[in-house]
């Protein structure tokens, strides 16, 4: 059964549909949308956030929760993104990508110095998880 195309649907009409909490970096801003328990699922929880990106902006290096499943999808423009030791990608308007536990995000930046860029992030993870999102430390 493809789980992906009803998760992203769902996710989607929660992140154009809920108030975000935002929280401002240099170049992105990255919005929660949605947090909700898992009821089949003990412990596990599933999180939304809208990722916006200015003209140009990049997000830094960083890992996720250990026990955190991502589904990434672009929902304006276009997101250059390299995870692990993976060749670097674009992907435009409707195209997505899956991140294990514990993947490296090395590149997540819009791929224009033009235009926006939105991405969703759809996270499967602990419900006692902490910071989703870890920024490598320099």
């Amino acid at each position: 059964m493809n789980v992906y195309k009803p998760l992203m649907a769902c996710a989607l009409v929660l992140a154009l549909s809920i108030p975000a909490v935002a929280h401002d970096a240099v170049g992105e801003k990255v919005s929660q949308v949605f947090l909700e328990k898992i009821p089949n699922i003990p412990g596990k929880s599933l999180r939304a956030f809208v990722v916006d990106y200015a003209p140009g902006g990049t997000s830094p290096s960083h890992t996720h929760d250990k026990s955190a499943f991502i589904f990434a999808y672009v929902l304006d423009g276009e997101i250059r993104s390299q995870v692990d030791d993976g060749a670097v990608k674009i992907y435009k308007a409707g195209e997505s990508w899956f991140e294990v536990p514990g993947a490296h995000h090395r590149i997540s930046e819009n791929a224009s110095k033009t235009k926006p860029a939105k991405l969703l992030a759809v996270f499967v993870l602990n419900s006692d998880a902490g910071q989703p999102t870890i920024p490598d430390k320099n």
